[in-house]
């Protein structure tokens, strides 16, 4: 009896484990066969809710415009991050080579943190990074299509910063304009 039940529990764990692995492999497919996303999107940081429409490109291309009152905008450009606020004109730059958002918007990136994380299935397949600096992402896909569903970062000031996205449109054709970089003042 004794033996059944360590043989029937290591027979489950690896099936488990093969099936975990097979899920990988059907997001990383996935992923290879996305050149670009467009899609909207839920942000909420320190309980404020924010809402709009992004373009995502890979590698490291990101244009999101937010439906507030500032006309806010966050653009991805290779190595560069800007917030603007169209409505103050206001902008602010940040290297992207230190954030997350490195493993996430890059193509390569994303698929090694896909194989390093570990798997959780609930409502969405859960993948869960733990960086060399402690630093964890949260990568969310959906169950049925594989398709990206969102992720969570803690931000430099460790903020949680829940990301959920909706697909639109994946592949279509994207002005490369809405990528270009504000002028230098």
């Amino acid at each position: 009896m004794f033996i059944r039940f360590f043989l029937s529990l290591f027979i489950f764990i690896n099936i488990s484990l093969n099936l975990w692995a097979d899920e990988k492999q059907l997001i990383i497919n996935r992923i290879i066969d996305i050149n670009n996303l467009t899609f909207e999107f839920e942000q909420t940081l320190n309980n404020k809710k924010e809402i709009g429409l992004c373009n995502l490109v890979f590698d490291n291309k990101l244009s999101c415009d937010y439906e507030d009152s500032i006309q806010k905008r966050i653009l991805i450009n290779a190595k560069t991050l800007i917030v603007l606020q169209k409505r103050y004109g206001k902008k602010q730059i940040y290297p992207i080579s230190k954030s997350p958002f490195i493993k996430i918007f890059n193509k390569n990136n994303l698929i090694n943190l896909i194989k390093e994380s570990s798997y959780e299935l609930g409502e969405n397949i859960m993948l869960t990074y733990i960086g060399k600096n402690k630093e964890k992402i949260i990568i969310f896909f959906n169950k049925d299509s594989y398709n990206l569903a969102g992720w969570r970062v803690v931000d430099q000031l460790q903020n949680v910063v829940n990301f959920s996205i909706k697909i639109k449109r994946v592949n279509s054709k994207i002005n490369p304009n809405v990528f270009k970089l504000p002028a230098e003042d």
